[in-house]
C-alpha cells in the first residue's frame, strides 16, 4: 500500500498535537522554518529523508512510525515493479520509495532513491544515526564533512549521519539504496 504525502503530513501533525506542541516549537527544534513544517503537515510537499529523521527525532518517534502503513507484519517482500511504481517525489526533487513500511519498529530504514541531474535541489543533511549508500545505477558525487567521493555503480559509502553530507548526480540519473538507522 502506497503512503501519500497527505498521510505523512497527517501523522506528523498528530504526533505534534499529541505532545501539545506548536508548529513553531517543532520547526525551531528541527531548525526549519514554520512554513516548511506547515507545508509538510498539509501534504503540499514530501520531506527529504534527512528532514523526516529530524522531525521524527524531535517528536520522539521513528521515521518508520511516520511513513508506515497500517498493516503489521514481520517479513516484508517488495517486488521491484512495486517499488518503482510507488515512487514519491520529495520537495528536493528526489524520487523515493521507503521499503518495509508495513513492518513495525524497524531498526533500519532502507529507501530506494532516484536523483536526476539538474532536477535535484542541492541540500546538506545532518541527522542522528548511521547511513549506508549503495549505488545501483549511474554515478554521483557524495560529500561527507569536507571529503568528496565519486561513487559509481556498485560503490558504497557508510558514515556517521551527524556529519554534514550531500549528494549530487554526475550521470543524468543515479539510482541508489540509502539505508539509515
Amino acid at each position: 500500500m502506497k503512503i501519500t504525502k497527505h498521510e505523512i503530513g497527517n501523522r506528523i501533525r498528530m504526533l505534534r498535537m499529541q505532545q501539545n506542541r506548536t508548529i513553531a516549537d517543532v520547526a525551531e527544534s528541527c531548525q526549519f522554518s514554520n512554513s516548511l513544517l506547515s507545508k509538510i503537515e498539509n501534504g503540499k510537499i514530501v520531506p527529504s529523508v534527512g528532514t523526516l529523521v529530524k522531525i521524527a527525532n524531535t517528536l520522539g518517534a521513528t521515521v518508520t512510525a511516520i511513513i508506515e502503513t497500517d498493516n503489521i507484519t514481520t517479513t516484508v517482500y517488495t517486488p521491484k515493479k512495486k517499488a518503482y511504481e510507488s515512487m514519491i517525489t520529495t520537495q528536493k526533487g528526489l524520487e523515493i520509495f521507503p521499503f518495509a513500511t508495513d513492518r513495525k519498529e524497524n531498526k533500519i530504514q532502507p529507501i530506494l532513491q532516484i536523483a536526476h541531474k539538474n532536477k535535484v535541489i542541492p541540500r546538506v543533511d545532518s541527522h542522528e544515526g548511521q547511513e549506508f549508500i549503495y549505488i545501483l545505477k549511474g554515478s554521483m558525487k557524495f560529500r561527507v564533512g569536507t571529503i568528496e567521493y565519486n561513487l559509481n555503480e556498485g560503490d558504497s559509502i557508510y558514515f556517521d549521519a551527524m556529519e554534514k553530507h550531500e549528494g549530487t548526480p554526475i550521470s543524468d540519473t543515479v539510482e541508489y539504496l540509502d539505508i539509515f538507522s
